[in-house]
């Protein structure tokens, strides 16, 4: 299992738990230490659940890339963010691919789970592997399945989330279905590779435009006083043709707001419009601006005053701050003369900065990312501006 994030470490243990021995590979030496000590790098995964593993032995963290040579299937759940520049970053993908094709056995299946745009399993990670590998496309199989998880979710795991997988083979098809049949209920087979990767990039570009509406919709409420949420609960009353999404601070994490440039740029290159992708992704980029802009209006000015956020995560329960729309927040604050100071004690440190406790010392607190284990009545009678959905 090649990357020890959000998602490669609980497919991993998923594995673990249905009898497989798996190799843990990462390049990250500090994250391979502390999983190697027992210590979980993600709230999915409980610290007893990987030490069980790890005194079985059927769960190894390593940095050894030679652990590729012992493996029969490898899967690859490396992160594809985005650039400073706004742009699909595959660079640690690449660098995986080549890795895993320098060690390669013969009949290996390899899979891949990170987000790609269409294209590039045929186009370029199979090439790489051929390259670096010296062996002919029938000496190994190649797959592609793109992740579905969901950190924190109670309901939707690995285990009953439904699989999409397509094989550059009918072989290949044939035995990536029965390796995720060891610990997936629900497997669905894609005609190609291409289809399977603009699936995902779909599901995740659904989200982002629905959310972007949302939080507009909810500027709307607030200029003509009424809840967004109460407006959003009676429209799913409705048993049809409507799905309710929620207001928020912005979307962040590793999918939402990064899966949808990938579309968009694969449209852009294929000549095809993608206009409400890009107006989405500019919405979803402005609503921090338009929380600085409530909190300007709140307070009468926001020079001198001192401003607490309330949650830098980019989900709720989760410490994860990646593309996390918090820090546009504290930026426009800072940059309109607040003084700032943060709370999240998933996070504790961020940006050179501590979370600092709950309290009354302050002329304002915005709840950003509201995490479960947050206590509101430590903040006294101070005023509150709340993303989710506050008049």
């Amino acid at each position: 299992m090649v990357g020890q994030g959000y998602v490669g470490l609980p497919l991993a243990i998923a594995l673990a738990n249905a009898g497989s021995t798996v190799f843990g590979l990462d390049t990250n030496a500090e994250k391979i230490e502390d999983l190697k000590n027992g210590k979980s790098v993600v709230e999915d995964v409980t610290n007893e659940t990987l030490h069980k593993h790890l005194i079985s032995k059927n769960y190894i963290p390593t940095l050894d890339p030679k652990s590729i040579a012992e493996s029969e299937v490898v899967l690859v759940c490396v992160p594809t963010p985005l650039s400073k520049s706004h742009e699909p970053d595959i660079a640690s993908l690449i660098s995986a691919t080549k890795t895993i094709g320098k060690y390669l056995k013969k009949g290996t299946l390899i899979i891949i789970e990170s987000t790609i745009e269409p294209g590039t399993s045929r186009d370029i990670l199979v090439p790489l592997i051929l390259q670096e590998s010296g062996f002919g496309i029938e000496e190994f199989d190649f797959a592609y399945s793109p992740e579905r998880i969901d950190p924190t979710n109670k309901k939707w795991n690995i285990r009953n989330t439904p699989k999409l997988v397509a094989g550059i083979s009918d072989r290949a098809t044939t035995r990536a279905v029965e390796f995720y049949k060891k610990f997936i209920i629900s497997i669905s087979i894609c005609s190609s590779l291409e289809i399977a990767e603009t699936a995902k990039l779909l599901e995740n570009s659904f989200r982002l435009i629905n959310i972007s509406f949302i939080n507009e919709l909810a500027m709307f409420c607030h200029k003509i006083n009424i809840d967004i949420n109460e407006v959003v609960s009676a429209a799913g009353t409705k048993p049809y043709g409507y799905m309710p999404f929620y207001p928020s601070i912005g979307v962040g994490g590793h999918c939402i707001p990064v899966d949808p440039v990938y579309l968009a740029n694969a449209a852009k290159s294929a000549g095809s419009p993608y206009r409400f992708i890009k107006l989405a992704d500019t919405i979803n980029q402005e609503i921090p601006t338009y929380f600085v802009g409530r909190a300007e209006e709140k307070l009468g000015g926001l020079k001198d005053k001192k401003i607490l956020v309330i949650g830098v995560a980019y989900k709720s329960n989760v410490s994860d701050v990646r593309e996390s729309p918090v820090e546009a927040l504290i930026i426009g604050l800072s940059q309109k003369g607040a003084h700032v100071s943060w709370h999240d004690d998933l996070v504790k440190e961020w940006n050179g900065e501590k979370s600092v406790v709950l309290s009354d010392q302050y002329d304002l607190a915005i709840i950003a990312t509201p995490h479960d284990y947050i206590d509101l009545t430590r903040l006294g009678d101070i005023p509150i501006l709340n993303t989710r959905g506050s008049i």
